[in-house]
């Protein structure tokens, strides 16, 4: 079993500032964490526990109820992504037709676990849910490029345009 990679948060006031704006703007509606979760996403490109923490204390809203939302909605995620996201569907066409071996593949070659970002910052790893491309399974995008009908041996030759 591999240990998660330790990723030092590394916020700007900037960002806190915008943080603060927008929870300012939410303050009170009902079933506001949604906005400001998404909000808070859109400004750090992830959800880290020290933004989560800000959240909390502006808000009143547990921590518990805010990392319950976060890790329950993929949209949201506590790590941050790369500048090429490579997502690999593990739906039910894509992993009968091998899509395991392509993600084992991918974490290899990179040297990180779903959900995690190489430490140069240039990829990030997600295995999906179904992605509505079955006819050509197994599937995997990287950011909008979609790549089907793949074997493990087509993961490197997709890894060097990028």
């Amino acid at each position: 079993m591999s240990e998660k990679k330790v990723i030092t948060f590394k916020g700007t006031k900037e960002q806190e500032a915008r943080l603060l704006k927008a929870i300012e703007s939410h303050k009170g509606q009902p079933g506001s964490l949604m906005p400001i979760l998404q909000q808070a996403q859109e400004i750090y490109g992830y959800l880290p526990i020290e933004v989560q923490r800000i959240i909390a204390q502006k808000t009143g809203i547990s921590m518990a109820e805010i990392y319950g939302v976060v890790t329950f909605y993929t949209q949201f995620s506590l790590y941050p992504k790369g500048e090429y996201k490579i997502s690999v569907c593990m739906g039910t066409a894509c992993y009968v037709k091998g899509a395991n071996a392509i993600l084992d593949r991918l974490k290899e070659r990179l040297g990180i676990e779903v959900g995690e970002c190489s430490s140069d910052g240039k990829y990030s790893l997600d295995a999906t849910r179904c992605i509505g491309a079955c006819g050509l399974a197994p599937v995997l995008t990287v950011n909008d490029d979609v790549y089907g009908r793949l074997v493990a041996d087509d993961v490197d030759g997709i890894l060097a345009k990028y």
